[in-house]
C-alpha cells in the first residue's frame, strides 16, 4: 500500500505550477488532497481536473494566505471534512524584480507576507493536527534561501526567512514527530518564464527578466521535481536542493563570502 493512501494533504498555492504537480503525484498515491489558491475559478477547474483524472478525494478551498481569518476558515474547512491533517505543503508565493536601492519597505513587507508570514500562519493553524499524526511540513523555498542573487528584489530575504524558520520547526518540533522538508529549487519550467517579469525588469539588465533573474541554469520539470519532493518527504529527508551542485556553492561562500559572491556573479 502507498504511504500516502488515505492521507490528507493540504498545499497552497496548488491550482498550478509545482503546487498543483505535487497534488498530481500525491493523487496518484492516494492522498485525499485540500488545493488552496487565491482565484477560486481555476482552483475549482484544476481540483475537479485532479479529481476526475485520479479518481482522488479533492476540496478546493479559495483562500488569501495573507489573511488570518481565511487561514482559519481553510484549516476549520478541512478538519470538519476529513477530521485530520497529514501533510502541509508550503507551495504558494512569487519571486519579485528589482534593484536593492530601489526596493522599498513597503515591496519587502509585501514580499514577506506572501512568502513567509502566509506559510507561517499556514503552519501554525496546521500543527496542532500534524503533531497528532506525526505528520509532514514541507517548505517551498528556492536557491535565493541560501544565496541571494542580484536583481531578484525583496525576494532572497523572504526565503531565507523560510529556510531559518523550516530549521527552528525541525529543531523543536521534530523530537515530537514532526517532519519538516525544506525544498531550495532553481529556476522551475513554466510557459510564461520568459515574460512574467518583463514588466518589473524594464529598467534591469536584459538577463534580470529571465528565471532565477538569470542564473544559468536549465528550467527545472515541476513533475520531476514534485514526484521527488513526494519521495524525500516520505522518507523523512530535511532538505531537499536542485541542482544539488548548489550546495557547493553554499558551501564555499560560508567559509569566504567574496569568493560566494564572485560565484554568483559568474552564474547570472
Amino acid at each position: 500500500m502507498s504511504y500516502w493512501k488515505n492521507k490528507v494533504a493540504v498545499i497552497t498555492g496548488g491550482s498550478a505550477g509545482l503546487g498543483l504537480a505535487i497534488a498530481s503525484v500525491l493523487a496518484n498515491k492516494g492522498a485525499r488532497l485540500v488545493l488552496v489558491a487565491r482565484g477560486a475559478d481555476a482552483l475549482q477547474e484544476a481540483a475537479n481536473r485532479l479529481a476526475e483524472k485520479s479518481g482522488a478525494e479533492v476540496l478546493a478551498v479559495p483562500t488569501d494566505i495573507t489573511d488570518q481569518a481565511q487561514v482559519d476558515q481553510l484549516f476549520q474547512q478541512t478538519i470538519e471534512r476529513f477530521d485530520r491533517i497529514d501533510a502541509l505543503f508550503n507551495c504558494a508565493g512569487r519571486s519579485t524584480r528589482g534593484e536593492m536601492k530601489n526596493t522599498t519597505a513597503e515591496e519587502f513587507a509585501e514580499a514577506m507576507e506572501l512568502n513567509f508570514l502566509g506559510l507561517v500562519r499556514c503552519t501554525h493553524a496546521a500543527l496542532p493536527s500534524l503533531l497528532k499524526s506525526r505528520g509532514h511540513v514541507v517548505n517551498i523555498g528556492s536557491l535565493a534561501a541560501k544565496s541571494a542573487s542580484t536583481f531578484l528584489g525583496a525576494y532572497p530575504p523572504s526565503k531565507f526567512a523560510v529556510a531559518a524558520y523550516s530549521q527552528q520547526l525541525r529543531l523543536e518540533l521534530e523530537p515530537q514527530g514532526l517532519k519538516v522538508l525544506l525544498v531550495c529549487p532553481g529556476p522551475i519550467a513554466r510557459s510564461d518564464a520568459g515574460s512574467r517579469y518583463d514588466k518589473e525588469a524594464s529598467d534591469l539588465p536584459p538577463e534580470a527578466a529571465k528565471p532565477g533573474g538569470g542564473v544559468k541554469l536549465s528550467g527545472i520539470d515541476p513533475m520531476l521535481l514534485a514526484k521527488r519532493i513526494v519521495s524525500y518527504a516520505e522518507r523523512g529527508r530535511s532538505e531537499l536542493v536542485s541542482p544539488a551542485r548548489s550546495r557547493l556553492l553554499f558551501a564555499a561562500a560560508q567559509l569566504s563570502p567574496k569568493l560566494g559572491d564572485w560565484i554568483v556573479r559568474k552564474m547570472t
